[in-house]
């Protein structure tokens, strides 16, 4: 498992520098197909909750893109940005990381409500938990991808 992760992490490391939206959607698409197999093999669900819980899966997979593609969006304008980082942008770009991270969390507390209806609270919160592995993965990718504010700025000479 610990393998495929790696795998799953350098692939999203990879769509730090796409430069096209094509670029990101394939990436994402590698990995949500990636993740959807250790999720299987971890939540180990049966019939009758492995089909209820598909379309719970897929709409979480569709907004979790949606996201993804958003915080993207997000690096790619801070590393446009980097170098003449203002205090409104820097401003600009905390909001806009903060505001994407709460929307991660509500998805996950709405994508827990609907799976725990259908394939019980401890599957739904293993299902989190997965999750949220999954995203502190990446996110300690991406901090570890992408320099501080002003940490450039120190190695240059003047």
């Amino acid at each position: 498992m610990k393998k495929l992760l790696l795998l799953l992490v350098f692939a999203f490391s990879y769509t730090l520098s796409a430069q096209t939206q094509d670029d990101i959607t394939v990436i994402q698409n590698l990995y949500g197909h990636s993740k959807a197999e250790i999720i299987n093999e971890v939540m180990q669900l049966t019939e009758p909750k492995l089909s209820l819980f598909d379309k719970i899966y897929k709409d979480y997979e569709t907004e979790r893109t949606n996201l993804g593609v958003k915080k993207l969006q997000i690096i790619e304008n801070y590393g446009a940005n980097y170098l003449q980082l203002t205090d409104e942008k820097a401003d600009e770009l905390a909001t806009a990381a903060l505001k994407n991270n709460l929307e991660y969390e509500k998805l996950y507390t709405k994508t827990y409500k609907k799976a725990k209806k259908v394939i019980g609270a401890k599957d739904a919160a293993k299902f989190i938990q997965l999750e949220v592995y999954f995203q502190t993965a990446i996110r300690a990718e991406i901090q570890d991808t992408i320099p501080f504010i002003d940490e450039l700025n120190k190695t240059r000479k003047i």
